[in-house]
């Protein structure tokens, strides 16, 4: 029974649970030596919860027409959650050209901030077409109930009354939130948020359910970023969670979101080893 509950965030459309526990669960192990913690858990304490496949494309045969261009964004909610990524990346990256107001209409903004976020550093060989599927797995969760309920009901599966710790990364952070509100008998004590987007106001937070801004029902709550991070555009999430929050910054390098860099961080392994 999982002592500990990882769940994935964006970037992850072909990522499985056993492809998860390969990665994820020696880096978290790796995060808990390096905190000197090494001998407290062992991998079959870890549970991995992995919900990409909701997103693949279908199979088709070859030679069908009418495909939409991966990156032609013309939805209002990914649109408006681009241009905060844009803003915030251009912010801590100086390799992103900084948004300009002198962009012809909204196609040709959308293709320059797409353009302009796959040019940061930490993002190298990131296409704009992933960048767009990215932001679709955003409104997918946040827009679409099926959807939501879909990837809640797997992370709700994999929690038991042996789990005392969520570790979530991403969106990741925002399923495993909501679920933790949802469920007060469950007797998980830790929540560890890497790079989430919880504090993104109007995007996400005030679309939260049950509602923005309530308790999950842990004793601790660490929340760790990367500053050059842009999608956890706001950092401090205890400005809008509560004073209960412990807000850690951390330096994952050139590659800012890597959840296996999070992972790793001797600062995870120590809020993960709270617990126990």
């Amino acid at each position: 029974m999982a002592r500990v509950v990882v769940v994935h965030g964006i970037n992850n459309t072909f990522t499985t649970a056993s492809s998860m526990a390969a990665l994820w669960t020696p880096a978290l192990l790796g995060g808990l030596e390096l905190a000197g913690l090494g001998d407290l858990l062992t991998a079959d304490d870890v549970a991995c919860v992995a919900w990409g496949d909701l997103f693949r494309t279908p199979g088709r045969f070859l030679g069908d027409e009418g495909d939409e261009d991966e990156a032609d964004i013309k939805d209002l909610f990914e649109q408006e959650l681009l241009m905060a990524w844009w803003t915030e990346a251009a912010a801590r990256d100086p390799y992103v050209m900084p948004p300009d107001a002198t962009t012809l209409g909204i196609r040709s903004t959308v293709r320059t901030a797409l353009n302009a976020i796959a040019g940061a550093k930490f993002l190298a060989r990131t296409t704009e077409g992933m960048i767009a599927f990215w932001l679709r797995q955003f409104r997918g969760y946040l827009l679409d109930p099926a959807i939501r309920a879909d990837m809640q009901k797997r992370f709700v599966a994999q929690i038991n009354a042996d789990t005392k710790v969520v570790v979530a990364h991403s969106l990741g952070s925002v399923i495993a939130y909501e679920a933790l509100c949802s469920h007060p008998e469950w007797q998980v004590t830790d929540f560890v948020s890497l790079g989430s987007p919880l504090g993104v106001r109007h995007i996400v937070y005030d679309r939260l359910r049950p509602e923005p801004g309530r308790w999950p029902g842990v004793q601790r709550w660490v929340n760790i970023s990367d500053a050059a991070d842009f999608v956890a555009l706001e950092p401090r999430l205890r400005k809008m969670f509560g004073d209960g929050v412990v807000d850690v910054e951390i330096d994952n390098g050139v590659a800012a979101h890597s959840v296996e860099r999070y992972l790793t961080a001797a600062e995870t392994g120590s809020a993960v080893a709270a617990a126990f």
